[in-house]
C-alpha cells in the first residue's frame, strides 16, 4: 500500500492525481459538505469526479491541484487538509482549503466527508456559468 501521506500527495499534480483516485473505492459514498452548487452525496468515484474535479480546473487559469497541509492517521480513518492554489478565469485567487475525513477499508478510499470553503465554490461555479452541475 502507498503511504496514506503521499497517497494524498498525488493531487498535486494534474499528472499524478489519478494514482491518488486509483485508491479510491468504485463504490465510494463521497459527501461534499456545504451549501454550494458541487455540494452533495455521491454514490461512486464516477459520480463524484464527473462533478468536481473534472468541473473546477477548467474554470481555472492554470487547472486545479491540491497540496497537503497536515495528515492525521487515525487507523481507519485519515483526515487530510488541503490547500488549493489557483486562479480562476477571471483572475481572482482560488485559495480554498479543505478537511476532507476518510475512512479506509485496507488501501481503498471508501468514504469520504470533505469540508470546503463554500461561498468561494459557489462564487467560482456561478460566475463560470456552470450552475447546472449537480
Amino acid at each position: 500500500m502507498t503511504n496514506r501521506t503521499e497517497l494524498f500527495a498525488f493531487l498535486g499534480s494534474e499528472d499524478t492525481a489519478p494514482k491518488f483516485f486509483d485508491h479510491v473505492s468504485d463504490t465510494v459514498q463521497w459527501t461534499v459538505m456545504g451549501t454550494h452548487p458541487l455540494a452533495g452525496l455521491y454514490r461512486t468515484k464516477h459520480a463524484f469526479f464527473d462533478a468536481t474535479f473534472a468541473v473546477l480546473p477548467g474554470l481555472m487559469r492554470d487547472g486545479l491541484t491540491l497540496h497537503v497541509e497536515q495528515f492525521h492517521d487515525a487507523g481507519e480513518y485519515g483526515i487530510v487538509e488541503l490547500r488549493a492554489n489557483a486562479t480562476t478565469l477571471e483572475g481572482v485567487p482560488f485559495d480554498n482549503r479543505y478537511c476532507w475525513v476518510c475512512r479506509f477499508d485496507e488501501d481503498q478510499i471508501v468514504e469520504v466527508r470533505a469540508y470546503l470553503d463554500s461561498a468561494m465554490v459557489a462564487y467560482v461555479v456561478g460566475r463560470g456559468n456552470a450552475t447546472t452541475l449537480h
